[in-house]
């Protein structure tokens, strides 16, 4: 059983700096991790009378 968790352990540290380095990396290989670039307006009205 000690050997299935050290294994695991070991996967998901592989997993992990397998995903750091795709976050890198991914922009050469067509994925965009930008976020969207435009400009929300949304009215708001304040209530902000003493009753």
């Amino acid at each position: 059983m000690g050997h299935v968790i050290k294994w695991l352990f070991y996967l998901s540290v592989l997993a992990a700096i397998a995903l750091v380095a795709y976050a890198y990396v991914g922009e050469f290989f067509g994925a965009d991790f930008s976020a969207p670039q435009q400009e929300i307006r949304v009215p708001v009205t304040l209530d902000a009378q003493d009753d």
